[in-house]
């Protein structure tokens, strides 16, 4: 193994996955810190954790295990890859996982990029865009786990981490990677650490790859990864074979929990030709409504029908203020996790699931071990296979066409976009 990668969700480790899979890498996707070794035909690895939102010593913790295993692999370079909205507190978790790899590798120049113009991210002037509109005012700062209030990525990360934080300009960026690298070290030996790297064409990531090749870790969104795969490829260290991949025949549904902008209009386009069932997060917690109801009804609809808990921001805010944050989050997951084992023990075959925090549940739920990776889906969304029968789509809330429900049924049926 070449390229060790630890992912802080489910959703962006299959996202970074695709990624390095498109771009020739032989790539494996690991649910949790594996316990044995890795196959030896396996060129990039990705540990996906569910380290977003719990403490951030626990983050700290499960990332440094992590990276113990991918070193013991045999691993020469190391990303850590978080979302490309930058989801996290002003007590982390993105800033002390940083710290605490940089520490473990000794490293310094530490890139921090969650650009990824496929899906709209781009940096500027330090600042995160979603499109053509600040983080802030993205919709992100109604997230009911980490509402992202302010855009600036280097204020953003300033609290979560023990080093100053650095800055390469856009203008630096756009002439390419010799600039890059020189930038990078006048911002290491001005003090800084965590450097924020302005990017906004994938050429911008492409160069950034380049220039960070002998760098032993980096860190963003799977964007910044595009140029990663080159690097080994220059060296003739990589097959540059990517993945194989087969469909599965079967019913397929969909589960989704993410709140995100998105993902609710996704809903609303999937409704109007499929059947849906609306989760009431207070029936949930309050536990009048059991996951065998669901289930039920699932096997019984038509179409692909769709189970969400999904609802505008001002019904979730109700919800937390009822019932606190931490215990409606706990009570969906694992209401999730409940319907997705009991929907593959009566046969289903192929599941969707929309949300970080949800495909995490689901994907724990259902005990896999490793992820294969196949055909992308949408920007950020590959098909993947979790076992001889059972192949799985994991979206981030945010990404996605409105008609992303129907189009990955399809591919995860038969492999064609």
């Amino acid at each position: 193994m070449l390229l060790g990668c630890i992912g802080d969700d489910f959703t962006g480790s299959s996202d970074l996955a695709n990624t390095l899979s498109k771009q020739g890498m032989a790539c494996v996707q690991y649910v949790g810190v594996p316990d044995g070794p890795a196959s030896d035909d396996v060129e990039a690895g990705v540990v996906a954790l569910k380290s977003r939102s719990i403490d951030p010593q626990e983050a700290v913790r499960q990332s440094l295990e992590a990276l113990r295993w991918l070193q013991a692999q045999g691993c020469t370079q190391f990303f850590f890859k978080y979302c490309s909205t930058f989801d996290s507190t002003p007590e982390g978790n993105i800033g002390p996982v940083a710290d605490a790899l940089a520490e473990a590798l000794d490293a310094h120049q530490i890139v921090i990029c969650p650009a990824f113009p496929g899906t709209g991210r781009s940096i500027y002037n330090g600042h995160l865009f979603v499109n053509d509109t600040l983080l802030n005012e993205s919709g992100m700062q109604n997230h009911p786990l980490t509402p992202m209030t302010d855009p600036d990525i280097r204020r953003w990360l300033a609290p979560q981490t023990r080093h100053a934080v650095g800055h390469v300009a856009a203008r630096v960026v756009f002439e390419g990677a010799t600039a890059i690298r020189n930038a990078l070290e006048g911002e290491h030996e001005a003090g800084k650490r965590l450097i924020v790297v302005d990017a906004l064409r994938d050429a911008d990531l492409f160069e950034i790859g380049r220039a960070v090749d002998q760098l032993p870790l980096i860190t963003g969104g799977s964007g910044v990864a595009l140029g990663l795969p080159a690097n080994f490829a220059r060296r003739g260290q990589i097959s540059q074979t990517g993945t194989s991949w087969r469909g599965q025949a079967g019913k397929c549904v969909a589960l989704s929990g993410s709140c995100s902008t998105a993902t609710r209009q996704q809903i609303a386009v999937h409704r109007q030709t499929n059947p849906t069932y609306e989760i009431d997060a207070s029936d949930v917690i309050a536990g009048t409504l059991l996951p065998q109801t669901v289930t039920d009804w699932l096997l019984q609809a038509d179409g692909i029908p769709l189970a969400y808990s999904s609802a505008d921001p001002e019904i979730v805010a109700a919800v937390q203020a009822r019932f606190g944050r931490a215990k409606g989050s706990e009570a969906l997951e694992s209401f999730f996790a409940t319907l997705a084992q009991q929907l593959v023990k009566a046969g289903i075959e192929k599941i969707l699931t929309a949300g970080g925090e949800t495909s995490g549940a689901i994907v724990e739920g259902l005990k896999l071990q490793t992820l294969e990776i196949g055909p992308e889906i949408d920007p950020g969304v590959p098909a993947l296979r979790g076992g001889d029968n059972l192949v799985l789509a994991l979206k981030s809330g945010n990404f996605g066409a409105e008609t992303y429900f129907a189009k990955a049924a399809k591919i995860l049926g038969d492999g064609h976009v």
